[in-house]
């Protein structure tokens, strides 16, 4: 049983009533609890269900929208090959399917796009390839003018240096074997005169009026030095004749053994009237340094255009630096020498020099630092395939601002291996 005591408001107790469980109390007291436990069992299940069903329905939703996030990122990321496997038939599966379309367009975008360029640049390469076939065509039809124009020079040359050499040959040599004969004749002529001074000491009145007018004793003096002077300058004829010929080569267009030497001085007497003093500038002084090297087996009419061309343009940078007053002194220097199997050849100058940026295009055809009408461009390119090409040896230039300039030609001594280059080909010559 229960007691429950009853108080005042002052807490003061004043009774208290006294309550017995009967069996009817305990039996619903009983069922009270039952019903309370089945209650919190059944709320217990169904809040579990509740979450398990939950969860289900979160899952099943969130599951594809990750998958099209994930879908949208690998797109983003250029992987246009994403697809989204999503089949439910509500908003998120059209979303699915407009995504897949859109994937399935971009691709096929990209598709055409990667073939189209690809086809662009095919199209580049061959276009870049035919460029640069117009560009080795171009140089070769530069380098086959310079070639005909120098044929055409070099074959107007010959024929000028063939008829000069026998217009002027034939008589000079008429003249100079006469002076001989001349010289002979004069000696016994004098000799008599002399004779007849010592034996008849005392001529008639005549005789000597004649002696007095013509000043007879200066004649004998001055007359064997006339003769002297006659036949040096057609000595000096013979040899500048002699020279054209060495230079041109008309008798030696082949491959042959040849004096290096003899070309280039050769070439210096060709030039003698531009190394002169002339109105406004002294005369340009050329120093010799010839070392001991052989003869050498070479095209030697192209050699001696090679000398030709480098020591006009060393005339030509001395004369130009002694303008502008840079250079008062001009100098030539020529030296050689054998270094392992080549015979090299230095043609220094010292002008002004040449600067770099110049330098790499000095050996291109038609490139020319000269006012128009003072270079075709074509010297010194010329000069570089003859060396390279004809005698497989090297040409180059060393020079500072300046300092001058120097060219360098170097050639194999041994050239057995030079390919013998048929009569086509040698139009240069």
């Amino acid at each position: 049983m229960i007691a429950v005591a009853f108080q005042t408001n002052k807490g003061k107790t004043i009774g208290a009533v006294i309550l017995e469980y009967t069996p009817l109390y305990k039996a619903a007291l009983a069922t009270a609890e039952k019903n309370i436990i089945v209650t919190s069992f059944i709320s217990l299940a169904s809040g579990i269900l509740a979450l398990s069903v939950g969860y289900l329905i979160s899952r099943s939703i969130s599951k594809p929208i990750k998958q099209l996030q994930q879908a949208v990122v690998n797109l983003a990321e250029g992987k246009l090959d994403s697809r989204v496997c999503i089949r439910s038939q509500d908003e998120i599966g059209d979303l699915a399917t407009s995504f897949n379309k859109m994937a399935d367009d971009l691709q096929h975008s990209r598709d055409k796009l990667v073939n189209t360029n690809e086809q662009l640049r095919d199209e580049i390469s061959d276009r870049q390839q035919a460029e640069a076939e117009l560009q080795q065509a171009l140089k070769e039809l530069q380098r086959t003018q310079i070639q005909l124009i120098q044929s055409e020079k070099m074959s107007s040359l010959g024929q000028l240096v063939a008829g000069v050499a026998h217009e002027i040959n034939n008589p000079v040599n008429f003249i100079y074997g006469n002076l001989e004969y001349t010289d002979d004749y004069t000696q016994h002529m004098l000799l008599l005169i002399k004779l007849y001074q010592k034996h008849y000491p005392y001529p008639e009145p005549e005789i000597q009026n004649a002696n007095q007018l013509n000043d007879i004793e200066y004649l004998i003096e001055d007359l064997p030095k006339m003769l002297a002077s006659m036949k040096m300058g057609a000595k000096r004829i013979r040899e500048i004749v002699l020279s054209l010929r060495i230079f041109s080569r008309l008798d030696e267009a082949e491959l042959k053994t040849a004096d290096l030497y003899e070309g280039i001085d050769s070439t210096l007497l060709i030039l003698q009237h531009r190394l002169k003093a002339q109105n406004n500038r002294p005369q340009i002084e050329v120093v010799k340094e010839y070392g001991e090297i052989p003869k050498i087996q070479c095209f030697a009419g192209q050699m001696n255009q090679v000398f030709m061309n480098l020591l006009a343009n060393a005339i030509d940078a001395l004369e130009e630096a002694f303008q502008k007053e840079l250079c008062l002194n001009p100098l030539i220097r020529i030296s050689s020498e054998q270094v392992n199997e080549n015979a090299v050849i230095r043609i220094t100058d010292n002008g002004s020099g040449i600067p770099k940026e110049i330098q790499s295009r000095l050996f291109d055809p038609f490139f020319t630092t000269k006012a128009v009408g003072k270079g075709t461009g074509m010297g010194l390119s010329i000069s570089y395939q003859i060396i390279t090409e004809k005698h497989g040896g090297s040409l180059e230039c060393i020079s500072s601002p300046g300092q001058g300039a120097e060219f360098v030609i170097a050639i194999p001594i041994r050239a057995a291996k030079l390919a013998q280059s048929s009569i086509s080909d040698r139009i240069i010559g």
